[in-house]
């Protein structure tokens, strides 16, 4: 069962039992990642995640690492551009202690002079190995180019300048700005009672006081560009892609199944055609995600240089195959059956179960159902596909980005301009 509370000073609570496991996954979420960062502090959410592993008025670095191993448990968190969530996954006896680690690096990390200095040479270290992982680089190349100028076209990790000149006056203001209880959702699932750990919470959060200051958000404008980032490397990494939908849009489930027709899996029309049939290419694939009021989809191709525009063909041939002929009744099957299969295994992880209860209550302010998402995914049909892959993934929304040992990258324009009319 899922109940919620929502306490006076405006932290969420959301809680599932589930009572045939022995474990119990706690999320801490915060309503801020880098979408909300100005350019001068690009990269801070981040880091202030990192931070908060670096000792607190109560622990050590060293201690908060040894606190939740000790009883082997887990520890870790994460930065999106709309949202950083700090968790913990520990044995149902264990629950106490992961609320005080997690609650305590949240309320009473110290920001260290010292420890801030450090963590901007780890930070510059981390650009610099993603700048070295091309097939992850050209994804953030690709978001910046659709969505130029817009904060949710920028790295999340930031930039080495700026990190490298960030001041611990900034990092403080940030934090007292976002880390407020309104902004705050806590969710826990696995073997446990909702009263027991609502008093729990309630003792720990009742005393944090702040409001977050109101947003305005601005949707990206998409642009159609193509961009080319020279780089010495045995493969071409390509992403072309168009703006998707909102997580909260009617027809997020028809483009799930678009997604998982095209690109999802190895039984995907790209993944056998292009690698399995012609062998083209390693790796194939496309994804969809989703934000408060846009979104974003990508194919990507990693694959030698003659093969580009091959490659490129073939995927626009299979994009206007769905939006002339829609999809056979098997594929359409089965990809139903993929996502329901995706989404009820997933519940059997606490993690996960943890994880939708945060999200949902960011995005939605209320936890949908499995049955009702199947359902939804259900009542889809070919005709459905073709409209929705007739009004997004129209050839003039496509932009196109890439990273690879490119000499003249008006060769890519060239192919772009002639596949991509």
């Amino acid at each position: 069962m899922i109940r919620k509370t929502i306490f006076e000073n405006g932290v969420s609570l959301l809680t599932e039992d589930v009572p045939h496991v022995r474990s119990v996954a706690v999320g801490i979420w915060v309503n801020v990642g880098s979408r909300y960062e100005d350019t001068s502090v690009s990269g801070i959410s981040h880091f202030i995640e990192h931070l908060m592993f670096k000792g607190t008025e109560n622990r050590t670095a060293k201690q908060i690492a040894e606190a939740l191993d000790a009883v082997g448990g887990q520890l870790n968190a994460f930065t999106t551009k709309e949202y950083t969530c700090y968790y913990a996954k520990v044995l149902d006896e264990h629950f106490d202690l992961a609320l005080d680690v997690l609650t305590d690096m949240i309320f009473h990390s110290r920001f260290a002079a010292q420890d801030i200095d450090r963590e901007k040479n780890v930070i510059i270290e981390e650009i610099k190995m993603y700048e070295d992982a091309p097939d992850e680089l050209v994804h953030d190349i690709f978001a910046s180019t659709l969505w130029q100028g817009h904060a949710l076209g920028r790295p999340i990790i930031g930039k080495a300048e700026v990190i490298g000149k960030m001041t611990r006056d900034e990092i403080m203001s940030y934090y007292a700005k976002h880390y407020v209880p309104s902004n705050m959702v806590v969710s826990v699932a696995g073997n446990i009672d909702h009263q027991a750990v609502e008093d729990k919470i309630k003792l720990v959060f009742d005393n944090v006081r702040g409001t977050a200051n109101s947003r305005t958000l601005l949707a990206p404008a998409p642009k159609r560009e193509v961009t080319c980032k020279s780089k010495d490397t045995e493969q071409v990494h390509i992403c072309a892609g168009a703006p998707g939908l909102p997580l909260d849009h009617e027809k997020i489930y028809v483009f799930q199944l678009v997604n998982t027709i095209l690109g999802g899996g190895l039984s995907s029309r790209l993944f056998q055609e292009i690698r399995e049939q012609r062998g083209l290419v390693y790796s194939v694939y496309s994804y969809h995600s989703s934000y408060h009021d846009a979104g974003l989809f990508c194919i990507y191709a990693g694959l030698s240089k003659q093969n580009v525009e091959p490659a490129m063909e073939l995927i626009f041939k299979e994009v206007r195959d769905i939006q002339k002929n829609g999809v056979t009744g098997q594929e359409l099957r089965r990809a139903k059956d993929q996502l329901k299969g995706n989404l009820l295994l997933s519940l059997e992880s606490v993690n996960t179960r943890m994880s939708r209860l945060g999200k949902s209550q960011l995005y939605l302010r209320k936890v949908i159902p499995p049955e009702e998402i199947v359902a939804r995914v259900e009542r889809v049909t070919d005709e459905d596909i073709i409209l929705l892959a007739n009004e997004m993934l129209r050839p003039e929304l496509f932009s196109l980005a890439s990273v690879g040992p490119w000499d003249d990258c008006k060769l890519l324009e060239v192919a772009a301009g002639r596949i991509i009319p």
